[in-house]
Parts: structure tokens; C-alpha cells; sequence
């Protein structure tokens, strides 16, 4: 029989799920009674919890009210969206100087895109926006540097915040953004000859969904 986590770690992976999804958006306050029942656990391991992820930049404790989920300032946005362009971006052009990696990452795009498209039709947002930011991730993957996409994993949780806030209040444009992917794909798939298109692609297409 499979050991149940210590209590702290199921109070730090189910708020911090929370607050990635957008169940628990920014500027809102919660008490650790909140989490402390949805688990049917004292407030002791809720409280350690709420501090790791304040060190992680996700809340604000206020002492005996509860924690504020931090927003993601419109500077901090920007930041995240011009560090990915540049590092998605390098993955293609060497994609580009390494024609033989294109079909094992294509083949793996490809089931992720499929899997979008079919969380699209669902109207699944919080799936979608996961699936998104592992297309996205994948590109990297593609690239073989691993210095870059030890950098671009530290920007997982920003991007997976920041799909599901943008795209929570258009559900319907979810087939337009598989749309763009699928665009994106094709330029992967010619990066030997194309590899310098992606970037104004990539470029559109952050803008569309997040610069709106």
C-alpha cells in the first residue's frame, strides 16, 4: 500500500494548485482553516506550507488572517514573455543547425498539440493552459541545451498562472491558440530553412494571447 505524504506536503501541492489554476486568483485571501479542512488536517501543516510558498513568491502571509495569493504584476508579465521569446527562439534556430533532431520533436509536438485541441473542445481551460505550457516546454526540450531549459523549467509555474489568466475569460479562442501552434509546429518542421521565421511567429503569438 502506497504511503500517504506527510501532511505539509499534500497542504503545500493542493494550495499551490490552487493558485496556478486560478481557483484561489491573485489578491485573494484565504485562511489556513480553508485548506486545513479540504484535507481534514490540523492548521500546523497548512501553516508550513503557506510559508514554503511564500518563499516561492506565490503568497503573503498576514499574520492571524491568512495569506494573499500574489498577482503577477503587468512588469513581472512582460519579463517572463521576452525571456521565453528569446529562449524558444534559440531552441529553433539550433533545431535549425541540427536538422536531424526535427522528426523526434515534431513527433512529440504533435501528441501535445493533439491533446490540446481535444481539451479546446472540452472547454477544459486548466488543462489546456498545462498542455500549452508543455508545448511551449517541449520546443525548448527540442533545442538540446540544457543550461536554457534549466532556466526556461524556472518559468513554469509564471507561464501556467499567467495561460489560465489570459485565456480563463476566452474559452472560445482555445481552437485559435491550437491554431497558432500548429503554425509554430510547421515552422519547427523547416527550422533548416525557416528557423529564422519563428521568432516574429512566436512574437504574434504571445501578443494575441497575452498582450491583448
Amino acid at each position: 500500500m502506497k504511503a500517504l505524504k506527510p501532511a505539509a506536503d499534500r497542504a503545500y501541492e493542493l494550495t499551490k494548485e490552487l493558485v496556478l489554476t486560478g481557483e484561489l486568483p491573485g489578491g485573494h485571501l484565504f485562511s489556513e482553516g480553508e485548506i486545513a479542512e479540504r484535507l481534514g488536517v490540523s492548521r500546523t501543516p497548512v501553516r508550513e506550507a503557506f510559508l514554503r510558498l511564500q518563499v516561492e513568491g506565490l503568497l503573503n502571509l498576514i499574520p492571524k488572517r491568512g495569506a494573499i495569493v500574489v498577482p503577477i504584476t503587468p512588469g513581472e508579465a512582460e519579463d517572463v514573455l521576452e525571456a521565453r521569446e528569446a529562449v524558444e527562439s534559440a531552441a529553433v534556430q539550433r533545431l535549425g543547425r541540427r536538422p536531424e533532431l526535427i522528426p523526434a520533436a515534431l513527433d512529440r509536438l504533435r501528441a501535445v498539440l493533439a491533446a490540446q485541441r481535444q481539451h479546446a473542445e472540452a472547454g477544459d481551460v486548466p488543462a489546456f493552459a498545462e498542455a500549452d505550457a508543455l508545448f511551449h516546454r517541449m520546443i525548448v526540450e527540442a533545442g538540446g541545451n540544457t543550461l536554457l531549459l534549466g532556466f526556461y523549467t524556472t518559468l513554469a509555474d509564471r507561464q501556467r498562472r499567467m495561460n489560465v489568466h489570459a485565456l480563463a475569460p476566452i474559452p472560445a479562442r482555445l481552437p485559435q491558440v491550437v491554431d497558432e501552434h500548429e503554425e509554430l509546429l510547421n515552422i519547427i518542421a523547416e527550422a533548416e530553412t525557416k528557423a529564422a521565421a519563428f521568432a516574429p511567429a512566436l512574437r504574434a503569438h504571445l501578443d494575441s494571447v497575452h498582450r491583448r
